[in-house]
């Protein structure tokens, strides 16, 4: 029996890292997409346009590291 728990953790560990590093690169790439799309349009916002990515990247990069903080403590419950 407690293999079988040590094995589900283990998945559920990597399932939760996958599916946060999943969320993250697709909104990412939206993000990007957009800005790009804004800055060939309007080449003159190209600094602000810049800095509100660059921020939403960073906010969403906060949800990989707590898909990675709580990968760890289910690991450690092993």
């Amino acid at each position: 029996m407690e293999v079988v728990k040590m094995g589900l953790i283990a998945i559920g560990a990597g399932i939760c890292m996958g599916l946060a590093a999943l969320g993250v690169g697709i909104g990412q790439g939206i993000v990007a997409n957009g800005a790009m799309h804004g800055m060939s349009r309007q080449p003159e916002i190209m600094g602000k346009l810049l800095v509100n990515m660059i921020l939403a990247m960073a906010i969403m990069e906060t949800a990989l590291v707590f898909g990675l903080i709580i990968s760890i403590i289910l690991l450690g419950k092993m």
